[in-house]
């Protein structure tokens, strides 16, 4: 009995933020791969090891967790004025499909940088010693994003003293600039309201403020769900019960935003929206003991990702935080304090981060402009990786 060999990609591991993914070329994909469809969805599936029934993903590259499932694919840029374009895959784990509605914001942070290293930059743009920006086309969500990687002696520069909460080792900073963040065509709050009164059934009522930046995002006031807002990962992922609450109040909400037609739509859109939930400043300790004083904060936010309460915070979530904050009235700016700003430090299960954004009225409606985040981002290891060759 005959087998079909194994075949090797060209690849690269990296870590971008808080989050690791499999990042390729797309000119060095299999033929077939090289192009939207089954074929792509089934190899990156192989690649990452799903769908895994047992949540391990042993046998390929994700780390069974919503950070480590992931596959960004980049080329030279179809749009004038940009680098390269950014397709980003988020992997389910146990089923087999790959979620491509949106960003991520983490992984955004290491596109610059592998951009640059795998010659998809032209050589004059790269300085000897400086900053590179990297003008990046997100295709997933039709967005700009600029990123600002810094270049030694002609290479990426991935090693400094720029620490990142969730991450354990410092890095060089990159800083990230999300241009007119509203994820897709869409407002920037789709029900056209800064608080909804969101009906889910087995829930009640409770209050939401559903936002379309850097992903679709539903913000509820913890209180109302019975949480503090200083929850660790444990605390909700070990309780079956709340999530099965969130992932309805999920559902409920994207058919509320447009983004899908039933509740029961949302079991093959994980990736989008995320829930989130915030509430006023306190006191806490953070998953790496480090302690959390109310004082360096403006207010505590907890988001759920793929299922399951994130470890940190996903840079896009991060991006709808710091638009929310910037807007009066919303459930964010609310708990941070109200009134106008243009920069906000919040408390994650991990630690702190803090993000600047630019909002305004334009005939009649709010709309940000710009959302500027640091993140860092290093390769782990580049080479091939080796799936089945009859697995596409």
């Amino acid at each position: 009995m005959s087998f079909v060999p194994q075949i090797k990609v060209p690849a690269t591991y990296m870590r971008g933020g808080t989050s690791k993914g499999v990042f390729f070329r797309l000119r060095d994909l299999p033929q077939a791969a090289q192009v939207p469809g089954e074929a792509r969805d089934k190899f990156l599936l192989r690649v990452i090891g799903s769908p895994d029934p047992y949540g391990k993903q042993t046998d390929g590259m994700g780390g069974a967790t919503s950070s480590t499932s992931k596959t960004v694919i980049l080329s030279e840029s179809t749009k004038p004025d940009h680098d390269v374009d950014y397709l980003f895959g988020q992997v389910s784990i146990d089923k087999p499909f790959v979620d491509w509605s949106g960003n991520c914001g983490n992984l955004t942070a290491a596109v610059g940088a592998f951009a640059i290293s795998s010659g998809l930059i032209d050589s004059n743009r790269i300085p000897d010693n400086g900053i590179c920006t990297v003008r990046i086309w997100q295709a997933n969500i039709g967005k700009t994003i600029v990123a600002h990687v810094p270049v030694t002696n002609g290479e990426v520069q991935e090693t400094g003293d720029f620490e990142l909460d969730g991450v354990t080792f410092p890095a060089a900073e990159i800083r990230i600039e999300f241009m007119d963040p509203a994820d897709g065509e869409g407002a920037l709050f789709p029900s056209g309201n800064l608080v909804d009164q969101l009906e889910v059934p087995g829930v009640g009522t409770v209050q939401a403020t559903m936002i379309n930046a850097g992903i679709p995002t539903i913000f509820l006031s913890a209180d109302e769900i019975g949480c503090t807002g200083t929850e660790l990962q444990e605390a909700i992922n070990g309780d079956d019960k709340a999530l099965a609450m969130f992932e309805t109040i999920r559902a409920h909400g994207a058919v509320k935003m447009g983004l899908i037609e039933r509740p029961e739509d949302a079991a093959i859109r994980q990736h989008t929206p995320k829930v989130a939930f915030v509430a006023p400043p306190r006191d806490y300790v953070a998953s790496s003991g480090k302690p959390v004083a109310s004082k360096d904060i403006d207010l505590l936010v907890r988001a759920l990702s793929m299922g399951k309460l994130h470890h940190a915070m996903m840079g896009t979530a991060a991006v709808a935080i710091g638009t929310a904050a910037a807007i009066p009235g919303t459930l964010v700016n609310q708990a941070a304090g109200g009134g106008g700003r243009n920069s906000v430090t919040f408390g994650h299960p991990s630690g702190t981060l803090s993000v600047g954004a630019e909002a305004e009225i334009i005939d009649g409606s709010w709309r940000a402009t710009k959302v500027v985040m640091s993140r860092s981002a290093r390769v782990l290891m580049e080479g091939w990786v080796r799936v089945p060759g009859d697995c596409f």
